[in-house]
């Protein structure tokens, strides 16, 4: 079983920046993609980056350039670096690790982007 707690969201200026982080627990296989995924109000969940265990990344457009993703194996953690937020970028936003071919999801952090 593997437990994903996310912290680190909160409220925001526009223009401002925000790190996000997601603690694992639980069996991890050294395979496992780590990703975070964002819902907005009223909008679907979306993916928003992903990054893999040889450390690839991958960014929706709308966050290319202003978002960075990492990750840290020995921790079992992976972290949202988001800069330069817009108040679009509204939503909450959930940590996701793909390992042994589940999904675990955490119950999602709160970002809020206004002035």
């Amino acid at each position: 079983q593997v437990q994903l707690v996310e912290s680190g969201g909160g409220l925001v200026q526009p223009g401002g920046s925000l790190r996000l982080s997601c603690a694992a627990s639980g069996s991890i296989s050294s395979g496992t993609v780590m990703g975070w995924y964002r819902q907005a109000p009223g909008k679907l969940r979306e993916p928003v980056a992903f990054i893999t265990s040889d450390s690839s990344t991958n960014y929706a457009d709308s966050v290319k350039g202003r978002f960075t993703i990492s990750r840290d194996n020995a921790k079992l953690m992976v972290y949202l670096q988001m800069n330069s937020l817009r108040p679009e970028d509204t939503a909450v936003y959930y940590c996701n690790f793909v390992t042994r071919d589940i999904n675990y999801w955490g119950k999602g952090t709160l970002v809020i982007v206004s002035s």
